[in-house]
């Protein structure tokens, strides 16, 4: 047995934050960002919670998916934000969708948590430890942004985005490729939020330096895992770090009939979620065929990371 994505579903606050108005709130200006992230927009959640987004993305997904809440019997929150310990996103969100006695914990790997809780599902569903289930990232990274730091408030925004994942037959081969990940622990001051009223805090240059340099030959093994030459890769959809970043992973994967993923642009750095809010965009707007190999692959605070290939819905 294996597993297979059945839909998507992504979730964005009202609230456009543009980089005329960061620059009325710090020493910065439009052309400066643009430059070294690549960001445009980012979106800001004001009365909403990690779960308000998480639970609005996975009841799209749930949907998209022609499953109901009685289905689901598993989910799975990534997110590095939620404020309470207890009781978690996970149970918050099948609370409000209505599911039934689902097995349900969150999961903490910061930007690479999707592509973490993918596999963690991956595994339950291959092991027929569950059915159907709802694998979410959800981040909102407005309360532990210092809006006094240039450095760091230019660059995040808040979002959720959410897949239905489903246990394939016995007789289907698995949609979802294996997982390739770790971490560089020694390396895990490069990215932090600490403490009881944390702000995130990250060396910029040096997570630059390892993403461009260190990430390439670990995707390129995810793909290997999964079967997939890098040239069949449909589509790209890294963490939306920054945009030289991706564009540096990009060029050392050699993959150029790709389509890369820059939801940056519009949505700025959303931590877990901007692995499957780009994706689901992707989906949305039939950029991306049905069946088509698609390279996801996470990095970030820890320093973790992880990838695989999945097919798409």
């Amino acid at each position: 047995m294996g597993s297979r994505i059945v839909s998507l579903g992504h979730y964005q606050p009202s609230r456009v934050l543009t980089n005329d108005e960061l620059a009325r709130m710090v020493d910065t200006n439009d052309e400066w960002i643009r430059d070294r992230v690549g960001i445009v927009t980012r979106r800001i959640a004001d009365g909403e919670s990690v779960a308000d987004m998480a639970t609005a993305a996975a009841g799209k997904a749930l949907a998209n998916s022609g499953l109901s809440a009685a289905d689901i019997d598993l989910v799975v929150v990534a997110t590095c934000t939620a404020i309470d310990r207890s009781p978690n996103v996970a149970c918050r969100v099948a609370a409000r969708l209505g599911i039934d006695a689902p097995g349900a914990y969150d999961i903490n790997t910061a930007c690479s948590g999707f592509s973490y809780a993918l596999a963690t599902v991956d595994h339950a569903l291959s092991a027929g430890a569950a059915r159907n289930a709802i694998v979410i990232g959800a981040e909102k990274l407005s309360d532990m942004v210092d809006w006094t730091d240039r450095s760091t408030c230019i660059i995040f925004g808040d979002a959720a985005g959410a897949a239905v994942v489903s246990a394939t037959g016995p007789d289907e081969p698995s949609k979802v490729g294996p997982v390739v990940w770790g971490s560089v622990p020694e390396k895990s001051d490069a990215v932090r939020i600490e403490g009881w009223r944390p702000y995130i805090q990250q060396e910029g240059q040096a997570v630059f330096r390892w993403a461009t340099t260190a990430l390439a030959p670990l995707a390129i093994k995810a793909c290997e895992r999964a079967g997939v030459p890098v040239e069949d890769i449909a589509a790209f959809v890294p963490h939306q770090a920054n945009a030289r970043i991706i564009e540096g992973i990009a060029k050392r994967l050699g993959m150029p009939q790709a389509l890369v993923a820059k939801d940056i642009v519009e949505s700025g750095n959303t931590s877990a979620a901007s692995v499957p809010l780009a994706l689901s965009k992707l989906v949305e707007r039939r950029e991306v065929p049905s069946g088509a190999p698609v390279l996801l692959f996470g990095f970030g605070g820890g320093l973790t990371y992880a990838g695989q290939v999945v097919r798409c819905p």
